[in-house]
């Protein structure tokens, strides 16, 4: 195929989930209704965090910090494609597809490191209570936030900047509801072969270390959970674990999933089906997760929606 290097008006065609014209106004409400829920659920959560000085501790601050990443993360895929849908066009610019990709890695990287550092927290509260006002103090969680947002700009500008040197054959269609990165790889026709080992780098270094982290934070917690000597003692330490422990099965278990998809069936739409689990989602059970599991945030979510219908 001819190869051409791209200018700013250049477009790549997003094939989304369906090309059926019936399934679209069905595709559109549904994901109209999931992002909707998304943004309000994870909205009410950093509301009730920072209305609620019961919720001003480090667990709860990681929690705002996670549901702003997921506000984020499901706003720069997910109306993209409602425009799409609602305007029957499949098309989005260069430019506009590696600025997708960038906030794409910017933001599941953000989560990532989110949810490391939560392990973190749930470590020193189980294994070191006595000093954890000690350790987790107001300056390391913010640093801590800080950093993982930094890695994870880092990381994105790095992909971005080597996507920047590719060329692209007559074959433009993306089929997906997003730019991906690993489907931007596959459509170029110039060697890409230093992205393909970047991408394998970086998810091994912040995609499988962190992962190793978690599960060694959580073979401490279990044994020092173990050795508390009451059962009510040792059911209020695994329900403080528990409501983390699900989003990060969540959250890593459909990320590796739609690497898996894509490697072995490029270019099917499977991969873009297993990508909606990690993408709209999982973002969108976090906040249930963690306000059905824990008493405190549903009590500061019923003083918040007490307080508003009352001004109303």
């Amino acid at each position: 195929m001819k190869s051409a290097n791209f200018s700013g008006t250049a477009e790549f065609h997003l094939l989304g989930l369906s090309e059926d014209p019936d399934l679209q106004p069905l595709l559109f409400g549904l994901f109209l209704s999931m992002y909707l829920v998304t943004v309000l659920g994870n909205l009410l959560i950093i509301l009730a965090v920072s209305s609620d000085p019961h919720l001003h501790t480090p667990m709860y601050f990681f929690l705002s910090n996670l549901s702003l990443a997921d506000i984020c993360f499901t706003s720069t895929t997910v109306p993209k494609m409602l425009v799409n849908l609602q305007a029957r066009s499949m098309s989005i610019s260069y430019s506009g597809c590696l600025t997708q990709i960038w906030f794409v890695l910017v933001f599941a990287g953000l989560e990532n490191g989110i949810l490391i550092t939560m392990a973190y927290d749930r470590f020193v509260a189980i294994s070191h209570p006595l000093r954890y006002n000690v350790i987790m103090t107001p300056k390391l969680c913010g640093l801590l936030v800080l950093l993982s947002f930094l890695l994870s700009a880092l990381d994105a500008l790095l992909h971005t900047l080597m996507a920047l040197r590719l060329s692209f054959c007559a074959d433009l269609d993306i089929p997906h509801f997003f730019c991906e990165l690993a489907h931007i790889l596959k459509l170029a026709c110039s060697d890409t072969l230093i992205n393909d080992i970047l991408v394998y780098l970086v998810t091994g270094l912040l995609g499988v270390v962190p992962l190793c982290g978690i599960m060694f934070s959580y073979t401490q917690i279990v044994s020092s959970v173990l050795k508390i000597p009451s059962a009510g003692g040792k059911y209020k330490a695994f329900s403080i674990c528990g409501s983390h422990l699900i989003v990060v099965c969540l959250f890593y278990g459909t990320g590796f999933g739609v690497y898996l998809s894509s490697t072995g069936t490029p270019s099917s739409r499977r991969s873009a089906i297993a990508s909606v689990m990690y993408t709209v989602v999982t973002p969108m059970m976090n906040p249930f997760i963690y306000s059905l599991r824990d008493r405190d945030m549903m009590g500061a979510m019923r003083r918040l929606t007490s307080r508003v219908t009352s001004l109303l």
